[in-house]
């Protein structure tokens, strides 16, 4: 089999249903949602999670515990070993991980450099957050570490 030749297996793909197009389509009339009833309204049915007024589940647990959502602190975790693709001397910092694609997305609080795999470049290196063994395997390489 080639890549050109692949296609889904036979009756994973459903035509969708056209609603409403007549009565020959045997989807005609009410559309599919029966004769009466809540569903059968515009804008009909019930909100997420009710149980037709019996206490919904998320009520019926016990709530534990803090959360800290709305001030925790979120950063783009990057480690050291994907500092390797850049040269000797190059100074990185966010916006050149963007640029670059070593990273899509520059989390809220900035990037946190961890220490996962080996250095064998020099570079100089901004970042929010260090951890105590990034910053070792940075210097030991003959780079600088400098927290923003």
């Amino acid at each position: 089999m080639k890549l050109h030749e692949l296609k889904p297996a036979k009756g994973a793909v459903k035509n969708r249903k056209r609603l409403g197009r007549g009565t020959a389509t045997g989807q005609g009339k009410t559309a599919g949602r029966g004769q009466d009833g809540q569903n059968s309204r515009s804008g009909g049915g019930v909100r997420l999670g009710f149980e037709g007024g019996q206490m919904p589940l998320f009520r019926r647990l016990p709530k534990r515990g803090f959360s800290n959502f709305n001030f925790k602190k979120v950063f783009t975790e990057v480690n050291v070993e994907l500092l390797n693709r850049f040269e000797d001397g190059t100074e990185i910092t966010a916006q050149v991980l963007k640029e670059t694609g070593a990273i899509s997305k520059i989390e809220k609080d900035g990037i946190k450099i961890l220490g996962n795999g080996n250095l064998e470049r020099k570079l100089t290196v901004k970042a929010t957050k260090f951890t105590k063994s990034a910053a070792e395997k940075i210097e030991a390489a003959g780079g600088k570490v400098e927290v923003i």
